[in-house]
């Protein structure tokens, strides 16, 4: 839920996905961290813990790190998006194959409440249900969030996940 800031402007938290596995998996998830960090609109409030996991889609490539952060920003969920499409370019990510091998990979999984479904962007994320490797960090952090249209807090997501597929600490 949104929160005043000390200026009285909203924040809205925001929960993101983050995934590397090709080059220095930590070090790009590390400086993915502190880009959002730096950036005077967001504000890191937590983060979970580095997941080892299999990759999905396209099998034959390198195991990923994943993570969950929150946010707060008063950025618009649009500028946001741009903001992490900007840091993904400037950490090296080169989208050629989808579900293919990357740098950095940073999704937009809920922004507070809200529902968004245009061209550019959909929130809450349409695959949450299905990922395990976002769901166990995300349980980590805010197990009690109920992502919009879900009926199910974190935890529960990820206790009644069908993706079987491992993902480790």
């Amino acid at each position: 839920m949104a929160s005043p800031s000390p200026a009285g402007m909203l924040f809205e938290n925001v929960f993101i996905g983050l995934g590397s596995n090709l080059g220095g998996r930590e070090h790009h998830l590390r400086l993915a961290r502190e880009k959002l960090r730096s950036h005077p609109e967001i504000e890191l409030r937590q983060q979970s813990s580095l997941y080892r996991t299999a990759p999905v889609g396209v099998l034959d490539q390198p195991e990923f790190l994943n993570q969950v952060i929150e946010i707060a920003t008063r950025l618009t969920p649009q500028a946001l998006l741009h903001t992490l499409l900007q840091i993904e370019r400037e950490l090296g990510r080169v989208r050629d194959k989808k579900w293919g091998p990357r740098t950095i990979d940073l999704d937009i999984l809920a922004f507070d409440q809200r529902r968004i479904n245009t061209t550019e962007l959909v929130v809450p994320h349409p695959e949450i249900r299905r990922r395990r490797f976002v769901l166990a960090p995300w349980a980590e952090i805010a197990p009690d969030f109920r992502p919009p249209e879900s009926g199910q807090t974190v935890a529960e997501l990820f206790a009644s996940c069908n993706d079987k597929s491992a993902v480790h600490v």
